[in-house]
């Protein structure tokens, strides 16, 4: 059986590279709150709300206008994983597990995601880790993990890494 066991590093990213990360937080903040936004406004309307399909070609859209041209200078995948939580938050809702998705505000758990392994690279002799528009961010290397292959990357001053781990158990 396969279990999946998170690790968590503290980045130590330059003052440009922390910027740029903040940057990157930002956008999906504004993502999730236009994309909330445009939902409250299509039931205002009465119609129906938007999947996740139809919010990435919003995305798309909003990356090429000329008022949030800012957007694409952030990477895509996590903009989409903002979308996705989005979906995820109404999904809890209509299904009574929630209360209804709110608005993100600034500084208050900022953070951006990377869900694709191949996004990435880890370097654990050097203990550091690359990253899409960002480049080699070195991290506080306080543990050797077992398995040394990330699943996904939350972006926040601090990194956690899912690495899959092997659970052995005995038939009696």
């Amino acid at each position: 059986m396969e279990r999946l066991q998170a690790f968590k590093f503290e980045l130590m990213p330059s003052h440009r590279t922390a910027s740029a990360m903040r940057c990157f937080a930002g956008c999906c903040r504004f993502v999730f709150n236009k994309a909330l936004a445009l939902q409250k406004e299509r039931y205002a309307r009465g119609e129906k709300k938007l999947g996740y399909a139809g919010l990435c070609k919003e995305l798309t859209a909003w990356r090429s206008d000329q008022e949030t041209l800012w957007l694409a200078e952030s990477p895509v995948h996590p903009l989409q994983q903002a979308l996705k939580d989005l979906e995820r938050a109404y999904t809890n809702f209509f299904a009574k597990r929630a209360a209804f998705p709110q608005f993100r505000k600034k500084g208050l758990h900022d953070r951006f995601r990377y869900p694709d392994p191949k996004q990435f690279k880890l370097d654990q002799p050097n203990s550091r880790i690359f990253l899409p528009k960002l480049g080699w961010i070195r991290y506080r290397n306080s543990r050797e993990t077992a398995i040394g292959r990330v699943i996904a990357y939350t972006g926040q001053l601090f990194s956690y890494e899912l690495c899959p781990q092997l659970t052995h158990h005995r038939i009696q």
